[in-house]
């Protein structure tokens, strides 16, 4: 019988694009952006929501076609985040939202690595 480690907690995907999408709307609160930057911050918001609302949709799915619908969007989604990320960090000249950025980063990648890796493994 295999134990869990009662020390590390369960890994739980739903929480971590919540995460992700709550990072995303706290680095965006902290710091002062340009005006032609906000519309770049307006995008990122809508993907960054749109993967933990999708990975939520994909949990509740009722058939495996609909699960690796909403888990391709998720992919898509995490991907577009990512890409705001990077233009937002190439347009910010200061060090400290270029750190959080370059975190936000990371975390788009893992995602969208993620989510290709769980459609790979489920096809039909």
């Amino acid at each position: 019988m295999d134990e869990e480690d009662p020390a590390k907690p369960p890994y739980d995907l739903e929480e971590r694009t919540l995460e992700f999408a709550l990072d995303v709307r706290r680095c965006v609160g902290s710091w002062a952006w340009t005006r032609w930057q906000w519309s770049d911050i307006d995008q990122l918001l809508r993907s960054s929501g749109s993967v933990a609302s999708n990975y939520a949709e994909a949990n509740n799915s009722s058939t495996k076609p609909e699960f690796r619908h909403r888990i391709s969007v998720c992919r898509r989604e995490s991907s577009e985040s990512r890409l705001w990320v990077q233009i937002l960090g190439s347009t910010t000249k200061q060090a400290e939202p270029k750190e959080q950025l370059r975190e936000l980063f990371n975390e788009a990648d893992e995602l969208t690595r993620i989510f290709a890796t769980i459609y790979r493994n489920s096809k039909p």
